[in-house]
């Protein structure tokens, strides 16, 4: 009997079935207790907590008279009563059993105990118990409360001492056979590698450990997962694994990691943009902690509320007592990162009412030490802040690029584009600083062009090749074939339709965690602050005869950066929020203009005024600065998806829109004509394209030519890596959220972004001809496949930002090649084709 409560754990259903049988035929009290003790501890691995309770009960009721019997069942019934929530409870069973109980149950019993405390927030308690553990003979009690201590540890900031004990617990599970704690080991260790801030390795350790998991130990792997997407700046991905997590913890009983999970969507909502459901739902998290007796939970609750009533917009001094003592409890219960944003809060609130900012906590000032990126970031943010309200400038500056430097070195760590540009939000509100601090227009372009090379710095090394993402890779690509023809055909039932995304969504998820696995294996050097200052020293001798004109925002004014002449200025342009206003009504009357052919009155005038005013705000102020020089032009916020070619003053004059002056010298740097392959190629669906393509080919006689159902996504992948230039006439389609899975409709379904990235040497010159093919759904970089493309190393992308026509596309294209094979660059090429509304869109992306 005693190898089956071993079994539970490594085989929990061969041992639920084993016992219930045993039930059946064993009349001896002693060995019912045990074998119902087993089938409580698999039901709870099998996600069936109530029952095992449940069970357990019957238990107590079986070893009446049986002293020893009932103590051994209490020291079960304390780590399903800790999972339930009750620790009370869980507590109160470990006391009535510890005076009977020797050996190896004792062990058992101070390991559970352990375990309770660590959830309830009593860390120091807990961690007591190791040294008598490790002396004992019981591997699976030293394992799981190994395993609990790390993951509190980690909680605490305490990364080292984490990793640690999880890496003892993996090695004492593995060498006891316990497949289960090892599984639930590796997953916690998981957790400290998304703190230590590698979240493609955290990523791919998750889905290892998930495969060996069932019941409660899946949900808290799946939670802690969750936790690493709303690190990475993936909430919206994080959402729907948490609310999918919390129903099934509800359902099978876990209501200890149901709170958990309730704090950690609170979390979610509240970095996706939605204070007011964050509040509501910590408020919940907040009610079942205290209900659960958990009261250093309790306070990490109430420092979630704080954050989403300072981001529901509460300046109040009621707020500012709350915000100081609520930092003032998180600091002394050991919350060190919820004390660092807790004092933001406080600090910023007093600096807005007038009122003297407090000394800055001696755990805040630790914390630009040691812990994970954000802790970090965070607690330079605060002593910013407190420098500044000091009136020390020269420590708040140094302080304000001390705390960006942790999270470019965050940074630096994803090599895949959608986590990259996610984890450079983590110093938004630093780099903000930064801007106010700026004195000069130098400074002012320093500090941006810090901000946008932290999101979009190219990946200088490739991954290896990954047979299985590959394969997953081929996958999507069928399933989305098949599901955009059977939407387009109408020949699936709602349900059927339903079933069809549902899958594609599960691919798509394949795909980009194996992306992110990948990604582990790949490092880019060091990143150097000093990269960027040098950069904007050769910058004035690159543009020439070129000025740039970059965008930046400052709390809510929109300001201009000009590069001109070898003179740096800047200007205060007005408010950001009117101008992004006029920029979606240019691209709402352009697309109503493109729909109707170029008839409809009233888009047209509503196109004419909104471009007049953008023009006003944007163009016309810095206009003497730049004056009629080619133009690079590096937006910020909504003005990246500004069909530029809108506005009067650039209807015919060449201009290149970028992500950043240094990501366009990069570009220009690494521009020098290719000789090679032209690759000319057209997608279905498409009107123009075939005939497009086919005219194209008559100017380049020897193009690789692929159209219908010769333009397979994999032929068109091996012709484009190290092609000279090549010419794409498909549709193209935005994701919001991750450029790699935008796409452009070939024959046999999506060439994919993450397709792109792979290429060894992308082409050249690419122009994508097709509707939306340059749209980006990011604020402050080019995404898309535009950015994708030159992140990779292409030099120059025509596309367009905005629906084409199909007919005045096809005329437009091959213009802009007839001047292009004349050797005009690019920018001017384009710029010399009549302008109508069907090719407004179109234009030049990077070196131009």
């Amino acid at each position: 009997m005693t190898d089956l409560l071993r079994l539970a754990a490594s085989e929990p259903e061969r041992a639920y079935a084993t016992a219930l049988a045993a039930l059946q035929t064993q009349r001896d009290a002693a060995a019912r207790v045990t074998a119902l003790r087993a089938a409580a501890l698999a039901a709870k691995e099998l996600g069936r907590l109530n029952e095992g309770i449940e069970l357990l009960t019957t238990a107590l009721e079986t070893a009446a008279g049986l002293p020893y019997q009932e103590a051994q069942v209490r020291m079960t019934l304390v780590g399903l009563l800790a999972a339930r929530g009750d620790l009370a409870g869980a507590l109160a069973a470990a006391d009535r059993a510890e005076p009977l109980l020797r050996g190896a149950d004792a062990a058992r019993l101070t390991a559970n105990r352990a375990c309770a405390l660590a959830r309830a927030g009593r860390l120091d308690e807990a961690l007591a118990a190791i040294p008598r553990l490790r002396s004992g003979e019981d591997p699976a009690a030293l394992a799981g409360l190994l395993t609990n201590l790390g993951l509190a540890r980690a909680l605490r900031g305490d990364l080292g001492p984490a990793e640690s004990a999880l890496t003892e617990a993996v090695e004492v599970a593995e060498r006891a056979g316990l497949r289960h704690q090892a599984a639930m080991a590796r997953g916690n260790l998981a957790f400290v590698a998304s703190r230590k801030g590698d979240v493609p390795l955290a990523l791919r350790l998750y889905e290892v450990a998930e495969a060996d998991l069932t019941g409660e130990r899946l949900a808290q792997v799946r939670l802690d997962r969750a936790e690493t997407l709303i690190t990475a700046g993936l909430p919206g991905e994080a959402r729907p694994l948490l609310e999918q997590t919390l129903a099934d913890a509800a359902r099978r009983g876990y209501a200890c990691d149901a709170a958990d999970g309730l704090l950690l969507l609170a979390h979610a909502e509240l970095a996706d943009g939605d204070p007011e459901r964050a509040a509501a739902t910590a408020e919940r998290a907040r009610a079942a902690f205290a209900a659960q007796e958990r009261p250093g939970w309790t306070l990490a609750a109430e420092a979630l509320l704080l954050r989403a009533r300072w981001a529901g917009g509460d300046r109040s001094p009621v707020f500012l007592r709350t915000a100081t003592a609520t930092a003032e409890r998180l600091a002394r219960g050991g919350w060190a990162e919820a004390a660092a944003e807790a004092w933001i809060i406080a600090a910023r609130l007093s600096l807005e009412l007038g009122r003297p900012v407090r000394a800055l906590p001696a755990e805040v000032e630790r914390a630009r030490r040691r812990g994970p990126a954000a802790l970090r970031a965070a607690a330079w943010h605060a002593t910013a802040l407190d420098r500044w309200a000091r009136g020390d400038r020269r420590g708040t500056v140094a302080a304000v690029w001390a705390g960006l430097r942790v999270v470019a070195e965050h940074a630096e760590i994803m090599s895949v584009l959608d986590l990259r540009s996610h984890a450079a939000g983590l110093g938004d509100e630093l780099a903000g600083f930064a801007l106010r601090l700026a004195r000069s227009a130098r400074e002012t372009l320093l500090a941006e062009e810090r901000r946008r090379a932290v999101a979009r710095r190219p990946v200088a090394v490739r991954p290896p090749r990954d047979p299985s993402r590959a394969a997953a890779l081929a996958e999507l690509r069928a399933a989305s074939a098949a599901h955009a023809a059977a939407t387009a055909d109408g020949a699936l039932a709602p349900a059927d339709l339903a079933a069809s995304a549902e899958r594609l969504a599960r691919l798509e998820r394949a795909v980009q965690t194996a992306t992110r696995a990948r990604a582990a294996a790949a490092r880019v050097p060091p990143w150097d602050p000093a990269d960027v200052p040098l950069a904007l020293m050769r910058l004035p001798d690159a543009l020439g005869d070129r000025a740039l004109l970059e965008l930046v925002r400052i709390g809510d004014d929109l300001h201009a950066v000009t590069v001109a002449g070898g003179r740096c200025r800047r200007l205060r342009l007005g408010p950001y929020r009117a101008v992004e206003r006029d920029v979606h009504l240019v691209r709402f009357a352009l697309r109503s203009l493109v729909m109707a052919d170029g008839l409809d009155e009233a888009a047209w005038a509503g196109l004419t005024q909104a471009a007049r005013r953008v023009q006003a705000a944007v163009l016309e102020p810095p206009a003497d600065a730049l004056g009629d020089r080619e133009l690079v032009i590096a937006p910020t916020g909504a003005l990246h998806g500004l069909p530029w070619r809108a506005l009067p003053l650039l209807a015919a004059r060449p201009f290149t829109v970028v992500p950043s002056a240094a990501a366009w010298l990069r570009a220009h740097e690494a521009s020098r004509p290719r000789a090679g392959r032209v690759v000319l190629v057209s997608g279905p669906r498409l009107e123009h394209a075939a005939g497009e393509v086919l005219a194209l080919a008559e100017l380049h006689p020897d193009a690789t030519v692929l159209t219908g159902s010769a333009a397979r996504v994999d032929d068109v992948r091996r012709a484009l890596d190290g092609a000279a230039m090549t010419h794409l006439a498909a549709h193209g389609y935005v994701r919001r959220g991750n450029a790699l899975l935008s796409h452009l409709e070939l024959a046999d379904g999506p060439l994919m972004g993450y397709d792109l990235q792979d290429l060894e040497r992308p082409p050249a010159t690419i122009v994508l001809s097709g509707c939306d093919t340059g749209r980006s759904e990011a604020g402050d970089a080019v995404t898309g496949l535009a950015g994708v493309l030159l992140g990779a190393g292409t030099a120059t992308v025509i596309a367009s930002v905005a629906p084409v026509g199909d007919r005045a596309a096809r005329d437009a294209m091959i213009d802009f090649h007839v001047r292009l094979a004349r050797g005009v660059p690019p920018a001017a090429a384009l710029a010399a084709v009549p302008r109508t509304p069907g090719i407004t869109g179109f234009q030049c992306f990077g070196a131009g």
